[in-house]
């Protein structure tokens, strides 16, 4: 599980059509569909993706929930702008949510100041870094692409290729040492994917508020196909004791597409601080993560 690699400069993605996936997938596994039939299967034929709806978390219909936008500060993305001639903004979270713990709730603040101030408050998956988990969630635009088979579960994020790799029927490794995406175990229960992920680091946020973490998140997320199969469900439920106040559930929800086999693109950004975020060079990695 561990690969010694040191992570090259990126930023810009580069396109080349007709990859099915990125380097190190599943080999003949492009249509590998779960063994039993009863299992669901997101990835009929290589043409099958699933593009997120939103790039925040959808509150649960009731209990502690996610942070939201600050209704004092709308977020306006690029497409609501295009559409109604607003000014586009960076996200500002809501901090007056209960589930912060005091340090978590003045570093969301400090990011708000930022983005209300106007100067660039993008996420660090814009820089290149890991969206760790359940980060991984919150990218729209480009879809994620599934394989799936008896032993793993493959996803990838077309942007970049960031992919989670989730094994299927076993438990968690002993003496974990944490990673960007950590350790995910998961385990078909009927129409549902339930995929269990331990072992972050703390260098990733929650959501694209910049919510803060410790290494003792636990997040559970469980995938299911809605509305006919034309929509991908995850409810996801999130602990960690050191950044929250209580453990709180959120949604997320994919839109099905099919625009063919998944396209190369490579990021590559260089050394610039284009994002006057010094203190958050590009990620580079000497020796393995565990």
């Amino acid at each position: 599980m561990s690969v010694n690699v040191k992570i090259k400069p990126r930023g810009t993605y580069v396109k080349a059509s007709g990859l099915l996936a990125c380097a190190g997938i599943l080999t003949g596994a492009a249509n590998a569909a779960p063994a039993d039939a009863s299992h669901p299967d997101f990835a009929p034929t290589v043409n099958v993706g699933w593009r997120a709806l939103t790039s925040e978390f959808i509150a649960p219909p009731s209990g502690p929930g996610p942070l939201m936008d600050d209704p004092a500060h709308p977020y306006v993305s690029n497409n609501l702008a295009a559409r109604t001639g607003k000014i586009p903004t960076f996200p500002v979270g809501d901090i007056s949510n209960p589930i912060l713990q005091p340090w978590a709730r003045e570093a969301v603040r400090k990011h708000n100041e930022v983005a209300i101030s106007g100067k660039s408050a993008y996420t660090l998956q814009a820089r290149c870094w890991p969206m760790g988990v359940p980060g991984f969630l919150l990218y729209p635009v480009r879809p994620v692409y599934f394989v799936q088979t008896d032993k793993e579960v493959l996803m990838t994020w077309t942007g970049d290729h960031m992919s989670r790799h989730v094994y299927m029927n076993v438990p968690h490794s002993k003496n974990l040492k944490p990673s960007w995406f950590g350790e995910s175990v998961g385990h078909y229960e009927g129409d549902t994917l339930v995929v269990d992920t331990i072992g972050l680091n703390d260098r990733t946020f929650v959501d694209n508020f910049r919510t803060p973490h410790t290494t003792q998140l636990h997040v559970v997320q469980r995938y299911r196909m809605i509305d006919g199969g034309k929509t991908l469900e995850v409810k996801i439920h999130v602990e960690d004791p050191g950044a929250f106040t209580t453990p709180w559930d959120a949604i997320q929800r994919y839109q099905r597409v099919e625009i063919g086999p998944m396209d190369e693109e490579t990021c590559a950004e260089g050394a610039r601080d284009y994002f006057n975020q010094d203190a958050e060079p590009i990620p580079q990695a000497i020796l393995a993560d565990f």
